[in-house]
């Protein structure tokens, strides 16, 4: 009797194994830089995909920050340890195109999985990007963002401003900061990115080349342009400010953010996307402006995305590429995509997921949440604000960063700095067209 109950629960294990197996989910991996609030926004949204079906099982992963992602990935891909998705911010884009065998591109993922699926139906500036030249999608859009003028009214009022008041140009910034200074406010403006802002983004908004072969996108013999007296002017303006006391470095990255959020800062220019925290954490009025100008130039231009695009790596089976196409369908969706771009202050990717949020009054209930599609969308883009796509980039803002910091702490003047920035980002992007040949 005892052999027989046993033999019924060898079998009944036997079968629960067998009936767990056939039911299993394949697993889809994803590697990103997402922390903090939109860590958690990044989850609720993976929580969505898994409990929506039974096939697949998306597992993401944290890997440091939008740098340390990408090594982080490229280390895999050697090893043959890859994941099915990568975050890579979008000064990868050229590095991952060149990383021939890496990746999968996403118009054949989807064309492969027989899901619909139109690279029209994203928003011009972010689908241009991330598209080959006849428009098809190499890395999906997940979080793009453009810089924007964050302000705290309150500091304003302290400095005896009108917080109504026109912020429109650098020198309407200047006339704030000198007030905030006779007030005693310690923090006039702080930065988060300083390149992708200060250089990338006002070379765009002024419609001058931050490189030549309309910024890599027309070919790797191109050539860094940041040092022309524009660049220089703006960057000695800033020097200025900080040597004055109305500028604060914070770092190179997004430290300044918990000095703004923290009440510290009056003026702060920094992504769209700082909208889920500083939501979250500011305990005064805040509101955001479009990124001021300098008179006198083609400005206002347009601004150009930053923020990261989801590549598909190669080397995985066509039953976990159809569990990649879903979750990109998936993330592609209007209420996701309107969901998204509300909580965090990404753009929509799509167009569609643009007019539901203006449908939706989520634009009339929240002022200045249109103000970063606006500013990137309200002209046509020329060949110096279409984005940058060159090799080594991230190294390239490295050696940006560097000399910045020069200027900021006095070492260097921003011509100096510039000139030296441009030199030797130049033999980096000589090494990437040789090495790409």
């Amino acid at each position: 009797m005892k052999s027989i109950r046993k033999l019924f629960l060898v079998f009944s294990v036997f079968a629960l194994f067998i009936h767990a197996n056939a039911e299993a989910k394949t697993t889809i991996n994803w590697w990103h830089a997402f922390g903090g609030r939109l860590g958690e926004l990044l989850d609720e949204q993976v929580k969505k995909f898994n409990a929506s079906q039974n096939d697949y099982e998306v597992v993401h992963a944290q890997k440091g920050n939008y740098s340390e992602t990408l090594n982080a990935g490229i280390a895999a891909f050697r090893a043959k340890q890859q994941p099915h998705l990568l975050m890579v911010f979008e000064v990868g884009t050229a590095s991952m195109m060149a990383a021939k065998g890496a990746t999968k591109p996403v118009y054949e993922v989807m064309a492969q999985s027989g899901l619909k699926f139109d690279a029209d139906a994203y928003i011009p500036p972010v689908k241009g990007y991330y598209t080959t030249t006849d428009g098809k999608m190499l890395s999906l859009p997940y979080n793009s963002s453009t810089p924007v003028l964050w302000i705290n009214k309150d500091l304003m009022k302290k400095a005896g401003l009108n917080p109504s008041m026109s912020l429109a140009t650098w020198d309407d910034v200047g006339t704030a900061l000198d007030a905030a200074k006779k007030a005693g406010i310690g923090c006039g403006l702080t930065t988060a990115w300083q390149s992708w802002i200060h250089l990338e983004n006002f070379s765009a908004y002024h419609n001058v080349p931050f490189a030549s072969k309309a910024n890599g996108f027309a070919g790797l013999d191109t050539k860094l342009q940041f040092n022309s007296s524009l660049h220089v002017k703006h960057l000695d303006m800033m020097g200025k400010w900080a040597k004055d006391g109305k500028f604060f470095y914070a770092g190179r990255r997004n430290e300044g953010g918990a000095n703004f959020r923290g009440g510290e800062c009056m003026f702060f220019t920094e992504s769209s996307a700082g909208y889920a925290g500083i939501k979250k954490e500011a305990k005064f009025e805040f509101e955001i402006r479009p990124l001021p100008y300098h008179k006198g130039t083609k400005a206002p231009q347009n601004t150009i995305i930053g923020g990261a695009s989801l590549w598909v790596m190669s080397g995985h089976s066509a039953d976990e590429y159809k569990g990649v196409a879903a979750f990109i369908n998936f993330l592609s969706t209007d209420d996701i995509q309107a969901k998204w771009h509300q909580d965090t202050g990404y753009l929509p990717i799509t167009i569609s997921a643009a007019a539901k949020t203006d449908k939706d009054g989520f634009y009339k209930a929240n002022p200045g949440t249109d103000i970063a599609g606006k500013q990137m969308m309200g002209k046509a883009p020329t060949d110096n604000s279409k984005g940058l796509r060159l090799g080594s980039f991230d190294q390239i803002r490295g050696i940006i960063d560097e000399e910045l910091e020069g200027i900021w702490t006095g070492n260097k003047t921003a011509k100096a700095a510039m000139d030296s920035a441009v030199k030797r980002g130049d033999v980096l992007l000589r090494r990437f067209e040789q090495a790409n040949k």
